[in-house]
């Protein structure tokens, strides 16, 4: 790891746990005297439930404060949430509200400082310094993609390419005639991304080595088909516009769980029923404090990710905790016939599966009163160009479809597409249809 403390912190990062504790416990405590003193909304809560600043006295004593959920800043809309003047925030980051009334979150100055510490460290854990070339492909704005990495990358000295989303062929024209050497989109993105490099001949042209992927949940097998499609090393980089943006938490080499910053968030997990909280290794839903944030602070914010926490030391040598990949949300989650389907479960099925590319939608519906999924993916140029027979299609149909019966547990209806004929995303793939809530 670097020995630059300015961006890794190592003295942090590695970090006995109980003194990390400790340090977590009294930023907990200034934080909740924070909130409480500062936040109307929150006080009430914190009242309603019996609880006062005084009680929090440690790390354990955080089960005692009442959660926080998206619905609370929708409510608040918008700077019901704020606990200092607004003459003090020098940021505003949100959501789009293309689904309803937006979220916004508000930044002092040092709560930018201090989230620009957390992409720097990310960024460093992929080796990236002055001498790299960083494209920026999230968008910018009010999503917190953009102006994270951005402001990430400048601090530790590289050049920035803030292309943001779109437009792929010129994309790949500054790609190229740059040299960029570090990506940064989705994982969908990066994967039409890399495809339309290979499908311009442009592969041995491109010098990208290494790419921080996040913004939506991906798996292991799409980051093998994005490592091979490119030739990088692609790591997991984790956030969101409530917390602080990318850089709450970061894959290192070893990509056995990213790494969260915790000297400025406190992570948890609980069961998302009964809102108990869970022992590390056990899956349940993400909740998130944090404990340096200012303009806006989240107390156990629950974010509706699925995932683990594993508290052991790596063998890169950090031992802050590490989240497991995103596994699905509570909200994202469809119910078919009584039965739980997360999309990364039949993602799963299709990255391994020869012949299909990773480019998909789950179409649910109602039908004489019965659920019905049907999954629709690409097949890839090699197959189409191959493949004459209905026969062989249909026993790769079948073959599917038993694929995620056995991982999901229901039948679906498996339609194979000819390449290129589902929507593409530059943004968050946009992988469910549920047309029973039409």
């Amino acid at each position: 790891m670097s020995k630059d403390p300015r961006i890794l912190d190592p003295e942090m990062e590695c970090m006995d746990p109980q003194e990390r504790r400790i340090l977590q416990g009294k930023r907990l405590r200034e934080t909740v005297e924070h909130e409480y003193n500062n936040v109307p909304f929150y006080r009430e809560r914190m009242d309603a439930a019996g609880v006062t600043p005084e009680d929090i006295n440690s790390i354990d004593d955080i089960v005692k404060l009442p959660f926080m959920e998206k619905t609370d800043l929708r409510d608040t809309f918008p700077f019901g949430l704020f606990a200092v003047p607004n003459e003090e925030i020098v940021r505003i980051q949100g959501s789009s509200g293309t689904t309803g009334k937006p979220i916004v979150s508000g930044y002092t100055a040092g709560d930018v400082e201090n989230w620009t510490r957390m992409v720097a460290r990310a960024m460093a854990s992929i080796g990236a310094d002055k001498d790299d070339i960083i494209q920026i492909c999230y968008g910018y704005g009010l999503f917190t993609g953009g102006l994270g990495a951005h402001q990430g990358a400048t601090e530790i000295g590289a050049m920035v390419v803030p292309m943001s989303s779109g437009n792929t062929q010129r994309q790949m024209m500054m790609m190229e005639e740059l040299g960029s050497t570090i990506l940064c989109c989705t994982p969908s993105y990066a994967t039409y991304l890399g495809e339309s490099i290979v499908d311009a001949g442009k592969r041995d042209k491109i010098r990208l080595r290494a790419g921080l992927f996040g913004a939506e949940p991906w798996t292991e097998a799409m980051r093998q088909h994005i490592e091979e499609l490119l030739g990088i090393d692609a790591r997991d980089i984790y956030g969101l516009t409530e917390i602080a943006g990318p850089g709450v938490a970061f894959e290192c080499q070893e990509k056995h769980g990213a790494h969260i910053n915790e000297d400025h968030v406190i992570a948890e997990i609980i069961d998302p029923a009964t809102g108990k909280q869970l022992p590390y290794g056990t899956p349940g839903e993400l909740v998130f404090t944090t404990i340096t944030k200012k303009g806006m602070p989240m107390l156990r914010y629950r974010t509706h990710d699925i995932c683990t926490l594993h508290p052991e030391k790596c063998a890169c040598g950090r031992t802050t905790v590490r989240m497991g990949r995103i596994t699905g949300r509570t909200d994202d989650m469809i119910i078919v016939r009584g039965v739980n389907v997360f999309p990364s479960q039949i993602e799963t099925v299709l990255v391994r599966t020869p012949g299909v590319a990773p480019h998909y939608q789950l179409i649910v519906d109602r039908v004489n009163n019965s659920d019905t999924l049907e999954v629709k993916v690409e097949m890839t140029e090699e197959l189409f160009s191959q493949t004459d027979s209905l026969g062989e299609m249909q026993k790769l149909q079948k073959y599917i479809q038993s694929e995620i019966k056995s991982v999901v547990g229901i039948l679906t209806k498996v339609t194979i597409t000819a390449p290129k004929s589902l929507p593409r995303s530059e943004g968050k793939a946009k992988r469910v249809i549920d047309n029973r809530k039409l």
